[in-house]
């Protein structure tokens, strides 16, 4: 007599099943490969590709920024030692000055003048200069021609600070003249500077948002449903414990069948 073995199909579908709900949970997803949903899994990698071009855009618009802020800083510090010439200025045009006391003050509008060119020649971000004149674009989008354009001053509009000479009453009453003026041309480019970091600063909410959109489509296709597939695991561990209990008891009926031949 033959004794057919038991079968073990239901057992090893199981043991599958136990071993995809096991990955899941571990890995919180719930498409780990392409033999769980293809065509999930191309959706997916498509918004991992959408993802990173989004997380790239905005550190390159959070560079636009920090770029506009070392030039406004940079602008600043001019704008500081314009006014303290004009200081000076004013201070020089007072007849009860002598000419020594002239030419001191115009050893300290010397140094700011030093300070003033050195600031529009030596200032640089990630080592390129900052105060070339030249556009600057950075990429703010994920496609094509999605860009925010900067164009800082050379600064040459304070070239007439160099001249200054508050020596002599004459010279200190033309100075105050050349330090309105270009005084008010500071105040122009910091408003430009200050209306590019607004501007880069909403593109930069507005890549959150989408990129927060992004994430949670991609969270609903890939993500494990942890309830489910809790439930899904109680149900398979009932079947697995029923099938080993049936595979005993085929084991004990073969061996009592045996017992009696």
């Amino acid at each position: 007599m033959k004794i057919s073995p038991p079968n073990f199909g239901t057992l090893n579908r199981t043991e599958d099943a136990a071993s995809k709900i096991n990955q899941q949970l571990s890995s919180a997803k719930r498409v780990n490969s392409a033999a769980d949903d293809a065509a999930a899994l191309q959706i997916i990698d498509r918004l991992n590709s959408q993802q990173d071009g989004y997380q790239q855009a905005i550190r390159n618009a959070y560079d636009g920024i920090s770029y506009s802020q070392t030039a406004d800083g940079a602008l600043s510090g001019v704008n500081d030692a314009v006014s303290r010439i004009a200081e000076l200025s004013v201070q020089a045009g007072n007849g009860a000055l002598s000419d020594s006391d002239r030419r001191a003050l115009q050893g300290e509008v010397e140094q700011l003048q030093t300070q003033i060119a050195e600031t529009f020649e030596n200032t640089t971000f990630a080592g390129a200069a900052v105060f070339s004149g030249q556009e600057t674009q950075f990429q703010v989008g994920p496609d094509a021609n999605t860009t925010q354009s900067l164009t800082v001053t050379d600064g040459s509009f304070a070239n007439d600070i160099a001249t200054i000479d508050i020596s002599t009453q004459a010279g200190a009453q033309a100075a105050l003249d050349v330090a309105k003026t270009v005084s008010e041309d500071l105040n122009t480019a910091r408003s430009e500077l200050g209306a590019f970091e607004n501007a880069v600063a909403s593109r930069v909410r507005n890549l959150g948002t989408q990129s927060e959109n992004i994430a949670a489509s991609q969270s609903r296709i890939e993500d494990t449903d942890y309830a489910k597939v809790i439930s899904e695991q109680t149900a398979n561990d009932i079947l697995s414990q029923a099938s080993i209990a049936l595979r005993g008891q085929a084991n004990q009926s073969a061996s009592a069948v045996l017992g009696l031949l």
